[in-house]
């Protein structure tokens, strides 16, 4: 975050006792110095920030700086940008058959889903420089989303019902199955299950929205069993993408409704309480979102567009919270 540069230095002349001049003929009149131009702050950086052509982004994970990230459908490029000026830099180009969903571990990597790869890649984001790849999903998979919590950070698999387990440290991941009441994805690869995934407010399970049962699920990270989080209120997880958990406010990213539900979530995550809808027109099928300097940052993935032509672009849009 941007701090304030108010303070200013003050020159002035000094006067003599008696009401003589200290300064002479030939001295100089002091002058104030000019006063800095103030540093942005949340209030003035960009709504909206464009990603380059030719570059499909679907997750965002933002550093403690204010430097986001995100990763192409299309090739596995990876994208850096300021959220004070908007302006980034390519981070990787075309390291892998897609990016998906990704986050900043606590050591500052990139833990990057690679979607139908069925891979998980570790990034440096200061050379592009891939550290780990790890084989996750076998056969028909779909690596999609992650979050960073309960010890590891978990990734989710939409054709599998699984969560995979990968070691903060070091080590392969390990699949968790998804029991309890979790709603089986039928085999195949033609329908979502496990989508956007979460922790918990109290910090002690995962949150996972299916996109086959259209509801947010509970997770014991030791057991994987589920229990459904039950819903009052009104709202709707009916096309849940992404999720996003600031403190006991839980965002629900719906897609092809072009929608964020607004819930109040029990700190165990077992219930929560529709408080509102968040609409823009300049959302245009977004996926993910991330929360920095009072802001919800929205991914527009726009899955309906045109992606074979090099000039098709895409933004992150920026809400109130």
């Amino acid at each position: 975050m941007a701090h304030s540069l108010s303070r200013r230095r003050l020159l002035g002349t000094a006067a003599a006792a008696g009401g003589a001049a200290l300064l002479g003929p030939l001295a100089p009149t002091a002058r104030a110095q000019p006063t800095p131009a103030p540093a942005p702050t949340a209030a003035t950086w960009p709504e909206t920030v464009a990603i380059p052509a030719g570059f499909q982004p679907e997750g965002i994970a933002v550093g403690p700086g204010g430097t986001a990230y995100t990763g192409s459908l299309l090739d596995g490029s990876l994208y850096g940008f300021d959220l004070a000026t908007g302006r980034g830099r390519m981070v990787s180009r075309g390291q892998g058959p897609m990016s998906v969903g990704l986050k900043v571990d606590p050591v500052g990597r990139l833990l990057v889903a690679g979607g139908s790869s069925g891979e998980i890649r570790v990034v440096d984001p200061r050379s592009g420089r891939i550290l780990a790849t790890h084989r996750a999903g076998t056969g028909t998979s779909f690596v999609n989303d992650v979050v960073i919590g309960c010890g590891a950070a978990w990734f989710t698999d939409s054709f599998r019902d699984v969560l995979y387990r990968l070691p903060l440290r070091s080590g392969p991941p390990a699949a968790l199955p998804l029991a309890g009441e979790w709603v089986p994805t039928p085999p195949g690869g033609e329908f979502w299950g496990s989508n956007g995934i979460e922790r918990t407010p109290d910090g002690r399970a995962l949150l996972v929205v299916s996109s086959q049962a259209e509801a947010v699920f509970r997770v014991d990270p030791r057991t994987g069993e589920t229990t459904r989080t039950v819903l009052e209120g009104g709202g709707s997880v009916t096309n849940g993408d992404g999720l996003v958990v600031h403190g006991r406010t839980l965002y629900v990213v719906r897609n092809w409704a072009y929608a964020v539900d607004v819930f109040r979530i029990g700190a165990d995550g077992r219930r929560a309480r529709f408080l509102r809808r968040i609409t823009d027109p300049r959302f245009d099928e977004p996926t993910t979102a991330a929360v920095h300097a009072g802001r919800l940052y929205v991914v527009n993935a726009r899955f309906d567009s045109d992606w074979t032509d090099p000039a098709t672009s895409s933004t992150v849009v920026a809400v109130p919270l």
